[in-house]
């Protein structure tokens, strides 16, 4: 149901909003750090535990399968317990388990620590988008959410930078430096408040469980929600009653699939195929994403601005067009220097412009009752796309070659990730939340 006639309610200051889009960019930047290690240091671990590429998919499936399990958790405990709880919770356990990450002394161990601390990490994005989403103005939401989401190549950036100082040293010590910027983002989130428009449906709630039905309508003028929905619970109404909320979930759950399944191939294991596929030595490989995130921060706002201008969903189309042709173009390209020239627009289409729009867009197509759960079910769908290119990836290194696998995750199910963004909802930008969806 769409709002219509309601005055917006009062922000938070600026002075507040700066500062919880700071630390929401300073944990996103960490949980990204912790990600891409793994991407980094995957080479290196590999030597250390005599991995084989097949056993190497076999860990990323793990870690995504955790990942994906986390995912739903956040998500439904932000609707129940809260978002600033949820968030304060995801950034410690990650700080907790990347540590742990330097005593492991067997794959099963490595398995178990990297999928904890991965899982926890991942599960921040969720969180962010729907804590920040709903307490920004409608008006500069995309663009301002575009900054938080900026953290992901900070954290290249940061994880590249470390890897080339201190991975001489070995793959371990490497994973010690993200533990206490963690926990200090923790600590400062102590100040962050909870969500004004999660309280206000747990207030709404409330007032409808004891019968007060005054209470209920005062509320209800404060910002419209539509009752007979908000009575059913959010998993019910996400996936067993048709309706905006169920079509928008199953569309925005097609193309983020396939979206991150061929971002296997361009993000997680790129360090690996420049490796073994293009002959690059692991250095080269971390120098080119230090670049590709030390430039790619301002391709995120570059997302945001554009989404705030031509349409959300447009940024996601025009992105996703892109990705499997320069796929075939970078596979097919041998020299270093071009190589390097395409991969650096593949991952700002694959990274900046894509999430700079995509996850403020995300945040726009539920409502603020079922939000937290649709928003962790995305983020399970994110991970999910990784377990299946992991898995992909992990048969097809497996039995065929890796030009194969490239051309079957990379340029394959990039092409119909380029397809299933014209399916998308279009969404009118600069409205505040409820005036989209009720």
């Amino acid at each position: 149901m769409t709002a219509q006639g309601y005055a917006p309610a009062r922000t938070a200051s600026r002075g507040y909003l700066v500062y919880l889009i700071v630390i929401a960019l300073l944990g996103w930047s960490l949980a990204s750090y912790d990600s891409n290690l793994l991407t980094l240091t995957m080479p290196d671990i590999a030597k250390t535990f005599h991995l084989s590429s097949a056993t190497l998919g076999a860990l990323g499936f793990i870690i995504f399968a955790a990942e994906f399990v986390v995912a739903l958790f956040v998500g439904w405990g932000m609707d129940r317990k809260g978002r600033r709880w949820m968030w304060m919770l995801c950034l410690a356990l990650a700080a907790v388990f990347t540590g742990l990450t330097f005593f492991v002394q067997a794959f099963w161990q490595l398995a178990l620590v990297r999928a904890l601390a991965s899982g926890f990490a991942n599960a921040e994005l969720g969180v962010s988008i729907t804590l920040v989403n709903e307490q920004v103005p409608g008006r500069q939401r995309g663009f301002l959410y575009s900054i938080v989401q900026g953290g992901w190549p900070i954290g290249v950036f940061m994880a590249s930078g470390i890897y080339l100082l201190v991975g001489s040293h070995g793959w371990r010590p490497v994973y010690l430096f993200g533990v206490i910027p963690l926990v200090l983002v923790a600590i400062g989130r102590f100040k962050i408040r909870e969500s004004d428009r999660f309280l206000h449906v747990k207030k709404l709630r409330k007032a409808i469980a004891r019968g007060d039905e005054a209470e209920a309508a005062r509320l209800r003028e404060e910002r419209p929600v539509n009752v007979e929905e908000l009575k059913q619970g959010s998993v019910r109404e996400i996936f067993a009653r048709p309706g905006p909320v169920r079509s928008a979930l199953s569309r925005l759950s097609i193309a983020w699939l396939l979206y991150s399944t061929a971002y296997v191939a361009t993000n997680s294991y790129i360090s690996y195929w420049l490796v073994n596929a293009k002959g690059w030595t692991a250095g080269q490989a971390a120098e080119l994403l230090l670049a590709c995130g030390g430039i790619g921060f301002f391709f995120y706002l570059l997302g945001g601005a554009l989404g705030e201008k031509f349409g959300r969903r447009n940024v996601l189309i025009a992105s996703g067009v892109l990705v499997g042709p320069l796929n075939l173009v970078v596979l097919l390209v041998m020299n270093q220097a071009w190589v390097a020239i395409i991969f650096f627009v593949i991952y700002q289409a694959t990274n900046g412009t894509w999430s700079g729009a995509g996850y403020s867009y995300q945040a726009e197509c539920f409502p603020t009752r079922v939000r937290g759960t649709a928003i962790g079910w995305m983020a399970a769908m994110f991970v999910g796309g990784l377990a299946i290119g992991s898995l992909l990836w992990t048969v097809l290194s497996a039995t065929t070659s890796l030009t194969i696998t490239w051309l079957v995750i990379a340029v394959g199910v990039g092409a119909a990730q380029g397809i299933s963004t014209f399916f998308l909802p279009g969404i009118k930008p600069g409205q505040e939340l409820e005036e989209i969806i009720t």
